[in-house]
């Protein structure tokens, strides 16, 4: 049973991520940020599961950063729809993640030399949505207003998020160019 488990976790998320969305939207806030924080749990338990037992499997590694990047689309997507994130924050993290997307696509299609783990700056990316997305939906649910904290909160994420989108397209610029494995 523990074999299948990471990936069952994984799959939980998958299914959390169109249901935090239609909490965000019909104002279910409690319930919203307990189930993005029960989903974002799942990301730390699934991966220390794998790893602590050895029950990793290719499968796995496709489905966890699937998972949450799609928890992260449907959530951001969400809070723009209600107006708690801005247009811009929301058009950078989707554009990222489909820059990411294509390039990888990019990568096995010219059989191009790809990164064998994840860079350090799209883990910050990630922490930096996580915390973002964690925080709307917090006030959010206490019914404050932080306007400004937000609004810094926003810049800070769409920081990371370019930081690691800039890293992400140099990585693949060289591979195309040069032929160069670089993480």
């Amino acid at each position: 049973m523990i074999r299948h488990l990471p990936n069952l976790l994984s799959a939980l998320r998958l299914l959390a991520a169109p249901f935090a969305a239609w909490l965000i939207v019909h104002e279910h806030d409690i319930a919203a940020v307990l189930t993005f924080a029960a989903a974002g749990a799942s990301d730390g338990l699934d991966g220390y599961i794998a790893r602590r037992w050895g029950v990793t499997s290719a499968f796995g590694a496709w489905l966890d950063p699937v998972a949450d990047k799609l928890l992260m689309l449907f959530c951001f997507t969400a809070l723009y729809g209600i107006g708690a994130t801005p247009f811009w924050l929301l058009l950078l993290v989707v554009a990222r993640d489909l820059a990411i997307v294509a390039g990888w696509l990019l990568i096995r299609l010219l059989s191009l030399p790809a990164p064998t783990s994840p860079l350090l700056i799209g883990k910050f990316s990630t922490l930096a949505q996580i915390l973002y997305i964690f925080m709307v939906l917090l006030l959010l649910s206490f019914d404050v207003e932080a306007p400004r904290l937000v609004e810094i909160a926003a810049w800070a994420c769409g920081l990371f998020v370019t930081l690691s989108a800039a890293a992400y397209a140099g990585i693949f610029l060289r591979g195309l160019f040069f032929g160069k494995r670089t993480a």
